[in-house]
């Protein structure tokens, strides 16, 4: 998700100004994306110049800013518009493993089993937090909440799976070797 769409969502339930937007979006979405509000104002320059917003007169040293009608649409777009596998971020776990198998000297299993580790404890955190959300207002927090522990959950099984392909892979790899020694022996013969 871009802040764009987040702020722009954010603007319709009325005007704000840069701090209210900063903390409402971080208040939204459980503090799990925490925004610089060099963000904020950057993004919202943007959303003027593309005339999704527009700012309202100061008062009381803020600038609010309000959504205009195309801004409306935009994000009505955006709410309809399924998230694509290909607009997520890289997956750096997956990519760290990738990487630790072809490299010589890397303990992929304490990789895995590190990670492992720190995915349990975070997910024992989300659950903890989870039992402190049951105000009826705590609703969007308790989904942000509940797709880390899915996520979390995934990547468990993911982990699962990397290790269970290590353990096969194995055999082939001392297989390969015991043949590269036998080619020196038969060279040297």
């Amino acid at each position: 998700m871009s802040i764009r769409y987040g702020l722009l969502a954010l603007l319709e339930r009325g005007p704000m100004h840069g701090y209210q937007l900063r903390s409402t979006f971080e208040e939204s979405t459980g503090g799990t994306w925490p925004l610089n509000i060099g963000q904020v104002y950057t993004t919202l320059a943007r959303l003027e110049r593309d005339h999704l917003v527009r700012s309202l007169p100061e008062s009381d040293g803020q600038r609010p800013y309000e959504i205009t009608e195309h801004g409306r649409a935009e994000v009505r777009a955006w709410f309809v518009t399924p998230v694509q596998a290909k607009d997520r971020p890289r997956d750096e776990l997956a990519v760290k493993l990738a990487l630790a198998i072809t490299t010589p000297g890397v303990d992929v299993q304490a990789i895995v089993q590190a990670q492992r580790t720190a995915t349990m404890r975070a997910m024992q955190e989300y659950t903890r937090l989870k039992r402190g959300a049951e105000r009826p207002g705590d609703l969007p927090w308790r989904l942000v909440l509940d797709a880390m522990v899915f996520h979390a959950e995934a990547e468990l099984r993911w982990l699962d799976h990397c290790e269970s392909s290590l353990v096969q892979r194995r055999p082939q790899q001392k297989v390969a070797a015991q043949a590269v020694q036998l080619e020196v022996v038969d060279e040297r013969a």
